[in-house]
């Protein structure tokens, strides 16, 4: 049985990592850092015009109408580059909200922006805190109008529109809402973060207009469903940077000469690598699981979802680690792209919750799973 991606997937990923390597170098991705612009929208749309935002989008919404398994193949070249663009936001989470629960006309009206680039959209659920805590949910929303604040928000300085977790006035569990965020009612703030490529927000709502999202008091479990499906996309960005990771540390390992030998000769060095080849070998074969779960919709998802989450965000936060101590002192300075990737692998791991709440889902969904075969 294979378990690859098929030739035309691999062709797809070779042409996401061509036009990567043309248009999003690391210098690229500095001149984001370093200036004023918080990504680049020519390279956003450009996703938008080769068909990569709407992948796995239906035709009938201006989407691609292919699949989850090409989102992954592009995804795994978006963490290899770092390219700083919202995907992750508008694509992983927030379209796929959308297409899971909105209605026709909300469809028709946002998705065929989001898939070509036009527009970007983000999620706002967490007031502060971690992101088991939607009981705590503050935010309101009365006639229609939302008063609350969320932070932090992912690319929430940028974004046109936010699905939002509140609640309403006749329902205790939480709904879910979309708000325009460039219509009244609505304050951005700047927050810092150790990667500005993946700049945050405090959104600050005060009686914007919202439309509801699916059914009201439903709000828990498409949260759940999204953050599953896009834990497993997000794995494959880890994975992607990993592997990038690991190249720059080999390659730098082979070059550099200390006392007359490649460092990489050394037994220090030869374990740290052979380390971060293991974590990322793990890491990419529980993303593949996470694909197959999430391709074919099978029961598997949740427990697949949070092992890939759980791998491959350990593989990226290492091999990312272990590549400025491989370059030893210049690894540390700004010269070097070292920290370009610890910086993201600290941004990812936070992204849809830290490490150790998805190590308890884990451990949950693992204890249920064994629980219902000891049933059976």
């Amino acid at each position: 049985m294979d378990f690859d991606f098929s030739e035309e997937q691999r062709q797809l990923r070779d042409q996401a990592r061509r036009l990567l390597a043309d248009r999003c170098p690391t210098s690229a991705v500095r001149k984001v850092l370093e200036g004023e612009d918080r990504l680049d929208r020519t390279l956003w749309r450009q996703f938008g015009e080769m068909g990569f935002l709407g992948a796995a989008l239906p035709e009938a919404y201006g989407g691609a109408g292919l699949g989850y398994l090409e989102l992954c193949v592009i995804a795994e070249e978006l963490g290899r580059s770092l390219a700083p663009i919202p995907m992750a936001s508008s694509i992983y989470l927030a379209a796929e909200i959308l297409r899971d629960i909105g209605s026709d006309a909300q469809k028709g009206k946002w998705l065929p922006g989001l898939c070509s680039g036009e527009l970007i959209a983000t999620v706002a659920t967490v007031e502060g805190v971690g992101r088991d805590s939607f009981a705590a949910v503050r935010a309101a929303v009365v006639d229609s109008r939302l008063t609350g604040v969320k932070f932090p928000v992912s690319d929430g300085l940028d974004a046109d529109i936010a699905v939002v977790v509140a609640r309403s006035a006749s329902q205790a569990a939480p709904s879910l809402y979309l708000v325009d965020l460039r219509g009244e009612g609505v304050e951005r703030t700047a927050l810092q973060t150790i990667d500005p490529t993946r700049p945050t927000a405090r959104l600050t709502f005060a009686g914007a207009p919202v439309e509801l999202l699916g059914d009201e008091g439903g709000g828990l479990a498409c949260l759940k469903r999204a953050f599953d499906r896009a834990a497993v996309l997000i794995a494959f960005e880890q994975v992607g940077g990993a592997e990038r990771a690991l190249e720059m540390a080999r390659d730098y390992a082979l070059e550099r000469m200390a006392f007359g030998r490649q460092i990489g000769s050394f037994q220090a060095i030869k374990h740290m690598l052979a380390d971060m080849y293991v974590a990322l070998t793990l890491a990419r074969s529980n993303a593949y699981y996470g694909a197959w779960a999430l391709s074919v919709g099978a029961p598997q998802l949740p427990v697949a979802a949070a092992s890939a989450r759980v791998s491959a965000t350990t593989a990226f936060q290492q091999c990312a680690k272990n590549n400025i101590q491989v370059h030893g002192g210049m690894g540390f300075t700004w010269e070097f792209d070292c920290h370009l990737y610890y910086r993201r692998s600290n941004a990812l791991a936070l992204f849809l919750g830290p490490l150790s709440e998805w190590q308890d889902l884990l451990i949950e969904r693992m204890q249920r799973l064994g629980d219902l075969a000891a049933a059976a």
